[in-house]
């Protein structure tokens, strides 16, 4: 039996929208992958994404609440047609009692109290398993794991989820938590009705080198004490390749460099940025020379980089 949605999400059933909404923001910062290496971290935050993409819907929920796990196997008009099927009933005879598995609560609604079976209930009402007549499949969804560079160039990728093979066209720049959409791909329909569709949900993987804020990449950039006095052109790594950039006279760690245009791809609008954060590195053993001129520059210059501090 799934778990209560409810439960997953620590909220009491007459939980507000502001209230789940909230839940939710704190159990997926705490449980996300990109920052919890719990093993278990992934299929929990997995299981708090679905329990917020129900209840957040407001039509959704409400079919959650009557039916339990099985509110996706009812169609979204179910208390107009249960009213034209059962003279005007419009679903208040239900208790809400909630997730329950097969089974849910009835009321007056239908004369009596205890727990019935849902497809008992609706076949009653309508002559059988086909009275609602084709009900389309669930949507599913699963994580895709990308590097930042396959998620800039994009293309086309074989995947394979619970022994099928799926053929996906990755955009260029897709980011981390876009999904994209196999349609057609997901739970099966009952009788006639359409399969639902697969969302993939992108999760990009940390990288070495490059680090990601939407579309914006930043990326270090190391740089001799000379080069950062004097000024330098280097070439530096990004995403897409080898690109050019100019390191101002009187660097010091942490300036930051933009590069327009040249973070991740945005196949509808503006193009990310790149941005080089400069590190000032020092020779870890210098020789006897380098020795001896780092001492003639600390006799000669009166620079105190602690000034004013």
């Amino acid at each position: 039996m799934a778990r209560d949605y409810y439960e997953v999400l620590g909220v009491s059933r007459d939980a507000t929208a502001d209230q789940i909404q909230q839940a939710f923001r704190t159990l997926a910062r705490k449980h996300h992958p990109d920052v919890n290496k719990d093993p278990a971290a992934e299929e929990r935050f997995k299981e708090i994404n679905e329990a917020y993409h129900v209840l957040s819907d407001p039509e959704t929920r409400k079919r959650y609440d009557r039916f339990g796990e099985d509110f996706r196997k009812v169609p979204e008009d179910w208390e107009e047609r249960v009213g034209a099927g059962a003279g005007g009933f419009q679903g208040g005879g239900f208790s809400g009692a909630g997730p329950s598995g097969a089974r849910v609560r009835y009321g007056q609604g239908f004369g009596g109290a205890g727990g019935i079976n849902i497809e008992d209930l609706f076949g009653d009402m309508f002559g059988g398993s086909g009275g609602f007549g084709p009900i389309a499949g669930a949507d599913q969804e699963a994580v895709l794991e990308l590097t930042v560079e396959e998620a800039y160039r994009g293309g086309k990728r074989q995947i394979s989820l619970d022994g099928r093979n799926y053929g996906v066209n990755i955009p260029a720049g897709v980011i981390d938590g876009q999904r994209i959409r196999l349609a057609g791909e997901g739970g099966r329909g009952s009788g006639d009705g359409p399969a639902g569709d697969l969302y993939l949900r992108v999760r990009i993987k940390p990288h070495p080198r490059f680090r990601l804020d939407g579309r914006d990449v930043t990326v270090d950039l190391p740089v001799a004490p000379w080069e950062a006095v004097l000024g330098t052109t280097v070439a530096i790594r990004t995403p897409g390749g080898e690109a050019k950039v100019k390191v101002p006279q009187g660097s010091s760690t942490g300036r930051r460099l933009r590069l327009r245009g040249e973070g991740m791809p945005n196949p509808r609008g503006a193009a990310g940025d790149l941005y080089a954060e400069i590190k000032v590195m020092v020779p870890p053993k210098p020789t006897a020379r380098e020795r001896e001129l780092f001492e003639q520059l600390a006799a000669e210059s009166t620079f105190d980089p602690r000034r004013g501090r």
